[in-house]
């Protein structure tokens, strides 16, 4: 059976070109999604602010050697205050511990009220707070924080979501509607729809050959279209 090329590569670069054409649909609207919304507001820096700073009476706080008797393994003690009280903030092997600054005893984890008050105190919307949930399992947008936080949702169109430290009450992460859509055009954008992070999987690479594969199929095509001059009989 003899191949008639140019059919074949004909026949070819058309459904090249009818499943790559699509995934190249998806490419522009999603690379136009993030290149026209700033990354700073998907990032959600305008949805909190930082803590205003104020002086410390030293002489009046437990000396962070005490906090490093009382905790071995501790790796860094830093001075910070948490809802107008100062706090030392130490980082253990079981993770960051918050420690009264006069006493040096261990503080508990935060309650809901003292989760809701952190939250209400940098978020910069006057929105009411409508959920509050500490969550041991990551929801899909936060796959790669490590639980337990909680979750501070607030009201608004763009549904802006804190996520807090149980034991510090500090900042983790914010998400709002924006990001969320960043987040799926991103995934749809390197193809992977599974962790959302891998920019050299196998269906992007088949996707990139295909491209390619298409661009020769018709570059040939091309080519071949030209008429060709017969050579003249002598």
């Amino acid at each position: 059976m003899t191949i008639r090329w140019p059919l074949f590569i004909r026949r070819t670069h058309k459904w090249l070109a009818l499943v790559v054409g699509a995934q190249a649909l998806l490419w522009t609207l999603t690379g136009l999604y993030m290149v026209a919304v700033h990354i700073d507001i998907i990032h959600g820096d305008h949805l909190v602010r930082e803590a205003p700073a104020a002086p410390f009476d030293l002489a009046a706080l437990a000396p962070p050697s005490r906090i490093v008797a009382a905790a071995p393994g501790v790796s860094e003690v830093r001075l910070q205050r948490f809802l107008d009280r100062p706090v030392w903030r130490a980082e253990t092997p079981d993770g960051p511990r918050l420690y009264d600054a006069a006493t040096a005893t261990a503080l508990p984890a935060l309650t809901e009220d003292q989760v809701r008050a952190a939250a209400r105190r940098i978020y910069t919307g006057q929105g009411k707070i409508v959920s509050v949930r500490l969550l041991t399992e990551a929801p899909q947008e936060m796959q790669a924080r490590k639980p337990p936080y909680w979750q501070i949702e607030f009201e608004g169109w763009n549904r802006p979501t804190l996520y807090l430290s149980p034991m510090t009450g500090e900042l983790i992460s914010r998400r709002h509607a924006l990001w969320r859509i960043f987040d799926i055009a991103w995934m749809l954008h390197i193809m992977d729809y599974d962790e959302r992070s891998d920019v050299n999987n196998p269906l992007l690479r088949i996707a990139t050959w295909s491209v390619f594969a298409m661009a020769v199929s018709g570059a040939w095509l091309l080519i071949w279209s030209f008429p060709r001059r017969k050579r003249k009989k002598a």
